[in-house]
């Protein structure tokens, strides 16, 4: 059994996008980088992934300084190379390059000591995308809980 201890999701990354297909991507971190992670102190809201000469980088993660390094304290904003197979990266630029689709990362967690970055390949959702996820969400939620109301009525007191 693997142990996973989510560290950053990205929750808004659901509501903007849909998400074809994802894939688990190691990080290359500098020592304070990695405390500061288990701290819980990384944001993901505007993170985006991108292949690059034959790498994988992901830019705009915020990992925020840790609070008790020293002049080696690293800098929240840098480009952070990902680890993947040489397949996996080919397939992940065609993807970009002819569906125009975007690599984002919808969270960053603890795997068995090392730390992951899952990454979804997706496209964006249009303004009536949003409205009717959100109203298929209400849907859903409102019949949950008439289901639920109804198998209370009917115990036996």
């Amino acid at each position: 059994m693997t142990y996973l201890k989510d560290l950053a999701t990205n929750r808004a990354a659901f509501h903007n996008y849909f998400i074809a297909d994802r894939i688990e991507a190691g990080i290359v971190l500098v020592g304070t980088e990695v405390k500061s992670l288990r701290m819980g102190s990384c944001s993901l809201k505007d993170a985006y992934a991108r292949v690059k000469d034959g790498e994988v980088w992901l830019y705009n993660c915020h990992i925020s300084p840790y609070t008790h390094g020293n002049i080696y304290n690293h800098e929240p904003l840098r480009p952070r190379k990902l680890l993947l197979h040489r397949n996996q990266i080919v397939r992940l630029r065609r993807e970009q390059e002819t569906a125009g689709q975007t690599l984002i990362p919808l969270r960053v967690y603890l795997k068995e000591g090392t730390i992951k970055v899952e990454l979804g390949v997706a496209s964006g959702k249009k303004q009536h995308d949003k409205r009717d996820a959100k109203r298929l969400e209400t849907l859903k939620r409102e019949a949950a809980q008439a289901v639920r109301e109804r198998t209370k009525d009917r115990r036996p007191r």
